[in-house]
């Protein structure tokens, strides 16, 4: 049978088998996989060199690190639906993933989630960020990644030397690694829901063109309403990339490229009955809304109405979702002069995009919404929909719950997130002594744009799931209308706030370097690093004062005469913008030692010293003068991390096992988006992670246990939370993949999970913990055809990543996030 590539439109992951490691691209062949199922459950693990954030590839089992791996051939089989879902399956890794394939919140070993995106764990493809900072407001880096059939691995490394082998990564780095055409041939892919709507292709090929020219293309296009009911095609698009590979005899040049244009719904918080006690709550449905099937987005809420950036009248439609273009060219290249070994990687990305969502400002019972709004007692009719004009005679009864929501469309126009990153390195091995020295040298540079408008309107609508929310207009005892066709002002709430325009750039160099000793069983190693970053721009914003105002009337469908709502349009001062102009500095070390027991186990121990440069979270806030753009206390340009590490790593055949425990101390200056509340926190969290495989047979299982005790150390603007537990922190987290394979079929399930946590920083209302069953099952009935069948959710169980209220509210109704219900995808494979 033909070699098993990547499968990941359907079955995306499957845990790798501890202790397996994707090798360095070149000379070794990465994308190369078994070829045949049956052949892999005879294969013992390997001795592959893990390459992402240290110093040069090598042995995990002579490394002093915590690190993870997923191959392509690993990533076949359980149900993920976006990178956030895949993630969840490496040890250490706290993903949020049900916001849909992008604005995931993700961090590791209990480093703080404080505003969402990755601040202290970075994201690249191909050993370079695909953004510079992970958690831009609304717009974070993994909305412009996907995981396709040009896959090859991911590799991911916790703490350790990430700090010093990458800038703004004291937590960690995730690796996407693409094929390359070291195995010839390919394949195609079509798949389709089977309970919900979902059309993908999936298609790649790769191979030689000569003796030393090799190449690789692929991607994907599909479409659908998604997995959840929004009454509209919320997905759409794809991507194609490619790299065409040149082998000399003392290197390699390659070049590669990407074009990815696709859009995916952002799913915000949904209506949910909380009830019990906040220790012991219960969390159901309400009624004609399932919160995890259903969307506040709908088909009759088609358009988010407002002034652009530039203060013009624009409407865009909502069904934009997150939408990603990002058009790319890379260069990279590696040769060995007179024993040095030389590598280059160069990288620009043209990024452009939006990202429209619609969220609870608040949440009436039926009646109560006039009042609650400021205009006394009313009439409630329908703005859009098939009811449109109907007066809504009980509202207190409106869809069986008598739920009503004031809600925000938000708008944030990402004019340009486009980057340029290059990192060059060198390095060469000295024998000294009985051992060997290894000494590497590089600098990193980048320069990151960041031209984005957020635009809000406050509009009106009713809560019922199935895609069927519709506008709601509402007019006062004395008749006038308080809404213009379910509008309710053109910016957020009646004021200027957060109408904003980010035009700024950072530009970051970084030298570094490592010396690495290895002498029999003993490695021993350390590195370094120095972060400089020049911060030049301007922002515009009534946000900023200095007697900026932010409200004006527009008339918006031209009537010559202005309504309640058109009294209430937001603008930007674009004539008094103010500087951004500082810089900061810091360094980052970490020094380690790693002893070979014996040939198939090792222990090691780390130190680690990293820091996170604060980007646009330090913006429209106190550390950043609007006068002069200066930065009155440096230590607010970045946050420090510190981590100890020590573990044991155990491999043979048919066995692995890992297990490191950690101590990170980690400062947090940050501005939390929605309520705007600033955060100068330190937090303390220690814990172990756990990774393990066995293999007999066809029949093997993989798994994953991180124990994780983080807490509040103290918060300069909020002692009340000093000594609580962040919120969202689970004390555990898993995950386990059993399985049953032959050559004809695979059988298994995915099993993903955790235990309660808290939903505020208060620590009083509990989110309960959940397990998720993902099964699979793959049948091959003849040579180069495979057909598969999975399930995500399979028992359609309640898994909550937010809930937005403190307590258990007095009027049983909350807000929360959670995982996508069941939804099973079947597909047909051809390799060729």
């Amino acid at each position: 049978m033909k070699s098993k590539q990547l499968l990941f439109t359907v079955a995306p992951l499957a845990l790798m088998l501890p202790g397996l490691a994707c090798a360095s691209p070149e000379p070794a062949k990465a994308g190369s996989v078994e070829k045949t199922p049956a052949a892999r459950t005879k294969t013992a693990p390997v001795e592959e060199a893990f390459t992402t954030g240290v110093a040069k590839g090598r042995d995990r089992l002579d490394s002093a690190t915590s690190t993870s791996a997923i191959k392509a051939s690993e990533i076949e089989k359980t149900g993920a639906r976006s990178l956030g879902d895949i993630l969840r399956n490496i040890p250490g890794i706290r993903t949020e993933s049900s916001t849909g394939d992008g604005n995931s919140n993700y961090t590791i070993r209990g480093l703080p989630l404080a505003a969402g995106g990755s601040k202290f764990m970075q994201i690249e493809e191909d050993g370079l960020p695909v953004l510079e900072f992970g958690d831009f407001f609304n717009v974070s880096s993994d909305i412009f990644i996907r995981a396709d059939f040009n896959l090859s691995a991911i590799e991911a490394i916790r703490g350790g030397s990430a700090s010093t082998f990458a800038s703004n990564s004291p937590g960690g780095v995730i690796n996407l690694i693409s094929k390359t055409g070291d195995v010839e041939g390919g394949s195609i892919q079509l798949s389709g829901g089977l309970d919900y709507d979902m059309k993908r292709l999936d298609f790649d090929y790769g191979g030689k063109i000569s003796d030393s020219l090799r190449f690789h293309f692929g991607g994907f296009y599909r479409s659908g309403e998604g997995p959840r009911h929004v009454g509209f095609n919320a997905f759409q698009g794809g991507q194609l990339k490619f790299n065409v590979t040149k082998t000399l005899d003392n290197g390699y040049i390659r070049l590669s490229g990407k074009y990815l244009d696709d859009r995916s719904p952002q799913y915000m918080p949904g209506p949910i009955a909380i009830s019990g006690t906040d220790d012991n709550p219960v969390y159901q449905n309400v009624a004609n809304f399932d919160i995890k099937k259903d969307s506040v987005l709908s088909r009759n809420v088609p358009s988010v109405v407002t002034l652009d950036g530039n203060n013009q009248p624009i409407h865009t439609p909502v069904s934009d979702g997150m939408h990603a273009v990002v058009k790319s060219v890379g260069l990279e290249t590696q040769f060995d002069v007179v024993g040095w070994s030389i590598t280059e990687k160069a990288r620009y990305s043209k990024i452009s995009g939006s990202v429209t969502r619609n969220l609870f400002a608040a949440m009436y019972q039926g009646n109560a919404l006039p009042a609650a709004l400021g205009a006394g007692t009313g009439t409630l009719s329908y703005a859009s929909g098939p009811n449109t004009g109907q007066i809504i005679t009980n509202p207190n009864a409106i869809n069986g719950n008598g739920l009503i929501g004031n809600m925000y469309l938000m708008r944030v126009n990402a004019n340009s997130l486009d980057n340029f990153t290059n990192d060059l390195r060198v390095n060469r091995a000295f024998k000294l002594g009985k051992g060997e020295l290894t000494v590497t040298g590089g600098v990193y540079k980048a320069l990151q744009k960041i031209d984005n408008h957020w635009l809000y309107t406050s509009i009106v609508q009713d809560v019922v799931g199935g895609g069927n929310a519709s506008l709601i207009n509402f007019t006062n005892s004395a008749g006038v209308a308080q809404t213009q066709n379910g509008v309710l002002s053109y910016s957020l709430g009646g004021a200027g706030t957060y109408r904003r325009t980010y035009d700024v750039q950072y530009d970051v160099t970084a030298p570094y370097g490592s010396l690495n000793y290895h002498l029999g069983k003993i490695a021993l190693g350390g590195s370094i690093r120095y972060d400089i970053g020049k911060v030049r721009g301007l922002l515009y914003g009534s946000d900023l004062g200095g007697g900026r105002t932010g409200i004006t009337s527009y008339d918006f469908d031209g009537n010559g005469m202005i309504s309640v709502p058109e009294a209430k349009t937001a603008f930007i001062p674009i004539t008094t913008p103010a500087p951004v102009h500082y810089g900061y500095h810091y360094v980052s070390y970490s020094v380690g030692v790693n002893y070979r027991v014996a040939e198939p186990l090792a222990v090691f121990a780390r130190y680690s010293r990293g820091a996170r440069a604060n980007a646009d979270k330090i913006l429209f806030a106190t550390s950043v003068s609007t006068l002069d753009g200066s930065m009155a206390n440096p230590a607010n340009g970045y946050d420090i991390v510190t981590q100890s590490e020590g573990g044991l790593k155990f491999r043979k055949a048919g066995f692995t096992f890992n297990a490191t425990g950690f101590l990170a101390n980690t400062q947090d200056t940050n501005l939390q988006a929605g309520t705007g509340t600033q955060t100068h926190r330190n937090y303390r969290a220690y814990g172990a992670e756990f990774e393990a495989g066995f293999r007999s047979g066809p029949f093997n299982i993989t798994g994953g246990l991180t124990y994780t005790h983080a807490e509040i150390v103290n918060d300069t603007l909020n002692a009340a939370v000093a000594g609580q537990i962040p919120r969202h922190q689970p004390t555990l987290i898993f995950e386990a993949t059993p399985q049953y394979e032959t050559r004809t079929f695979s059988i298994g399930a995915n099993v993903i999970g955790n235990t309660s946590s808290y939903s505020q920083d208060i620590n009083k209302l509990k989110m309960p913990g959940y397990t998720l069953v993902n099964p699979f099952i793959q049948y091959r009935p003849m040579d180069r055809i495979e057909l598969m069948l999975n399930a995500n959710n399979v028992f359609n169980s309640l898994a909550l990543f937010e809930v937005t209220q403190t307590t258990v509210p007095a009027n049983g109704v909350g807000q929360a996030r959670a995982a996508n219900g069941r939804t099973i995808l079947a597909s047909v494979r051809l390799d060729f």
